[in-house]
């Protein structure tokens, strides 16, 4: 597939999990084993564990909303720049509801390989959004 073709899927899969808030959505864009790089604490690994982090996020912020900030394209991979904002009403990484709204950003790649994601690379502002909840200074 092309680089336009998969960032259009990459564009699908945001309005499709993220807009929709449906971690089932990923079955359609993501391939069962997936190869997460920096996976999300306790979410585990392959599609299951990518499902379960959004899981886990939309538990956690169940107003977030996730924003493409860039999208960029070159032979396999897409790099997306993104902003989620969402009000912190349940437990996240072990840090009760503060009812705080937050921002944070992040940075991921992922490679594509006929239309599904085969391995991503994620870098979010952990330490950012921790700061944010008041679990670290």
């Amino acid at each position: 597939m092309s680089s336009k073709e998969n960032k259009a899927i990459e564009r699908r899969f945001k309005e499709a999990a993220w807009d929709c808030h449906d971690p089932d959505a990923a079955d359609e864009f993501v391939d069962p084993d997936v190869e997460e790089h920096n996976s999300l604490v306790g979410a585990g690994r392959g599609r299951e564990g990518y499902k379960r982090a959004m899981r886990m996020a939309f538990y956690a912020f169940p107003d977030a909303e996730l924003t493409h900030e860039d999208l960029i394209a070159e032979g396999d991979k897409v790099v997306e720049r993104w902003t989620m904002r969402g009000t912190h009403r349940a437990e996240f990484m072990g840090v009760p509801p503060t009812n705080k709204q937050v921002t944070v950003a992040g940075i991921d790649i992922y490679r594509y390989k006929d239309g599904k994601r085969v391995e991503t690379w994620s870098q979010f502002d952990g330490l950012g959004l921790l700061r944010q909840l008041g679990a670290t200074r």
